[in-house]
C-alpha cells in the first residue's frame, strides 16, 4: 500500500498534515523523527513537520537527511524547511519580527509543479520564529512574502535527482486558502500517489491482514457501545467470524435503556456478544463515595475485575481486541525520545501481560472521522455510528456527589428527554456531545399552589472536533424552553433546569 511518511519534530499541526493528506485518499503515517524506518517500495514521499524548536538551539532535533534526499520527493514544512536549509549550508537565523498569522504569498515562478493552480498572490498561515536569510548553493526561491524573501524554495535538479521543497508556511491549516492544492500537488503530482486509499480499500486490506495475523486463534474483546470498539469488533468479525468473543458490561451508569438497545443492535449485526449485568456490583462499590477521582478509579477497577473474570472463563482466547485509534498511538510515542511517553494507549492496564494475551488493534492507523467512514462502509447502524461521545465512567461523573440507584434513574429520565428533544428538533447531529448533570443541591420552586424543594439539573451541549477544545452549543431559546418545561413536568424530583455556557478551556466538557 503506497504511503507518505511524515517525520514528526513535535509540531502541534503534525496530525493535521496527516488528516489533510488522507482527505486526498492517500495513506500516510506519522513517525517520530528519531525512529528511522527502512525505505520500502511503498513509500512515495517524505514530509518533515514543524517543531517548537529553533534549528539554532544546540538541543534542537536533527535528522539524517542523506538517507532520504534524492531517494524520494521531500517536503519540509516550517522547521523542516529550515532544517534542510541549515543542513546544506544556508543561513537560518532568529527573525527580527516573529512572523505569525495570515500573510500573502508572492509567487516568483508559477511554472513549478508545486505551484500548479496556485494564485500568484495567495493567503497563507505563518508560524515561525526563525527565518531563512540565505539558501544553500543549489537551491532557489519560488515565493516570498512582504516580510521574508524565502517562503518557498526547491533544490535545483543538479543538486538532487528527485524534488526537494521547503515552505515556511503551513498548508495544512484552513487559513492557508489554497493549502489543499499545495498538498495535492506534492502528494499526487510530484510523489505520484494514485489516491486510491478509500474506506472500502482499508476494509479489504485490514480483513486480509487480520486473517493472516490471527489465524485460527480466538479473540476476546470488551465493547463499550461507542463507535471505536464497535467498528473494531465489526472488522474483526468480518475477518474471523465466531473466533471473536465480545462482552458488554452494564455498570448501571449507562443511559436509559442503552444496555438492552445496544446489546440488541450488536446481536442483529451478527456479533457473538454476551451481556454482563453488573449494576448492583458497581452501586455497592460506589456507595457513599463523592470524590470524582475516587469514583473513576472504582469504576475502572471493577471493569478490570470483570475483564479478568471473562478472560478466565474463556482461556482459549489468545488475543485481546481493542478499539485504539491513531491519535492514541501517536500520543503514546514521544518525539522527544524513546524514554518519554505522553500516555499509554492500552485501556486495560497490565491485563495482556498477566493473561499472556496478544493485542490486535484494527483501527490503530485511523483518525476518528475515518473510523466513522469505515463503519458506514461496513453497514453499522446509524444509531451507533452517529452517537455522541459518552464518558467511560458514564453517569457516574454526571452525578455530582455520591451515587445511588435513585439518582441514576432520575438522571436517566432527564437525559432521555434531552436527547429525544435534540433529535426531535433536528439538533442532535449539529452537536458534538450533549448530556445532563445532576447537581447535589436542592432549590425552592412552586408547582401549582405548592412549594417544592427539589433538585437541579444542568444541560450541557458542546461543539468540538476532537474534545481537546470545545465551544458551548448555541441551542435555540425555543428548544431550551421546551426541553426545560418537559423535564420539570415529566420528571418528579426536578424543579429547576439550567444551561451550561462554559467553553473548554477553562472549563472541561464533563463536570467531574
Amino acid at each position: 500500500m503506497e504511503k507518505i511518511i511524515i517525520f514528526d519534530f513535535g509540531s502541534q499541526y503534525t496530525q493535521l498534515i496527516a488528516r489533510r493528506i488522507r482527505e486526498l485518499s492517500v495513506y500516510c503515517e506519522i513517525v517520530p523523527y528519531h525512529q528511522w524506518q527502512e525505505l520500502t517500495d511503498e513509500v512515495r514521499g517524505f514530509i518533515l513537520s514543524g517543531s517548537p524548536w529553533s534549528v539554532k538551539q544546540p538541543e534542537a532535533p536533527r535528522f539524517p537527511l542523506e538517507r532520504i534526499v534524492g531517494k524520494r520527493p521531500l517536503l519540509g514544512i516550517c522547521y523542516g524547511a529550515q532544517l534542510i536549509a541549515d543542513h546544506y549550508g544556508g543561513i537560518v537565523a532568529r527573525a527580527e519580527n516573529r512572523e505569525y498569522g495570515k500573510a500573502t504569498l508572492i509567487v516568483y515562478d508559477s511554472s513549478d509543479l508545486f505551484l500548479r493552480n496556485i494564485s500568484t498572490h495567495t493567503q497563507v498561515w505563518m508560524s515561525h520564529g526563525d527565518t531563512i536569510l540565505q539558501l544553500p548553493p543549489g537551491f532557489r526561491a519560488l515565493a516570498g512574502t512582504k516580510s521574508i524573501s524565502v517562503a518557498l524554495y526547491r533544490a535545483e535538479d543538479n543538486f538532487s535527482p528527485l524534488p526537494v521543497y521547503g515552505i515556511q508556511f503551513h498548508p495544512e491549516v484552513s487559513h492557508t486558502l489554497e493549502g489543499s492544492t499545495f498538498l495535492k500537488n506534492f502528494v499526487l503530482d510530484i510523489c505520484g500517489c494514485k489516491a486510491d486509499w478509500t474506506p472500502a480499500h482499508y476494509i479489504e486490506e485490514t480483513v486480509n491482514t487480520l486473517r493472516q495475523q490471527i489465524g485460527s486463534e480466538k479473540v476476546i474483546m470488551a465493547l463499550s457501545g461507542g463507535v471505536d470498539s464497535t467498528v473494531a469488533a465489526t472488522l474483526l468479525h468480518r475477518a474471523i467470524g465466531d473466533q471473536l468473543f465480545c462482552f458488554f458490561v452494564d455498570n448501571g451508569l449507562l443511559r436509559k435503556g442503552e444496555f438492552e438497545t445496544v446489546l440488541g443492535a450488536y446481536r442483529r449485526m451478527g456479533l457473538h456478544v454476551e451481556g454482563v449485568n453488573a449494576r448492583d456490583r458497581f452501586y455497592a462499590a460506589l456507595r457513599g463515595v463523592s470524590d470524582p477521582e475516587t469514583k473513576r478509579k472504582i469504576i475502572g477497577r471493577l471493569f478490570i475485575e470483570i475483564f479478568e473474570e471473562e478472560a478466565r472463563a474463556h482461556p482459549d482466547c489468545h488475543w485481546l481486541g481493542q478499539g485504539t485509534i491513531y491519535p492514541d498511538v501517536i500520543e503514546s510515542t514521544s518525539v522527544h525520545g524513546p524514554s518519554v511517553t505522553i500516555k499509554s494507549h492500552h485501556n486495560v492496564g497490565g491485563l495482556p501481560e498477566r493473561f499472556k494475551l496478544k493485542i490486535v488493534e484494527p483501527l490503530r492507523m485511523l483518525f476518528k472521522d475515518e473510523v466513522r467512514h469505515v463503519g458506514k462502509e461496513l453497514g453499522i447502524p446509524a444509531e451507533i455510528l452517529n452517537r455522541h461521545p459518552f464518558p467511560g465512567p458514564g453517569l457516574g461523573i454526571r452525578i455530582l456527589g455520591d451515587i445511588t440507584p435513585e439518582k441514576v434513574q432520575l438522571l436517566q429520565e432527564v437525559d432521555a428527554i434531552y436527547i429525544e428533544k435534540l433529535k426531535e428538533y433536528g439538533l442532535y447531529d449539529q452537536v458534538w456531545q450533549a448530556g445532563a448533570i445532576l447537581l447535589p443541591i436542592q432549590s425552592v420552586g412552586v408547582m401549582g399552589d405548592e412549594r417544592t424543594y427539589e433538585r437541579t439539573v444542568v444541560l450541557r451541549a458542546v461543539n468540538s472536533t476532537d474534545g481537546m477544545t470545545a465551544e458551548w452549543s448555541r441551542l435555540p431559546y425555543e428548544f431550551l424552553a421546551d426541553v426545560s418545561s418537559t423535564i420539570v413536568n415529566r420528571v418528579k424530583g426536578i424543579n429547576r433546569v439550567v444551561y451550561d455556557i462554559s467553553t473548554k478551556p477553562p472549563a472541561t466538557i464533563e463536570w467531574e
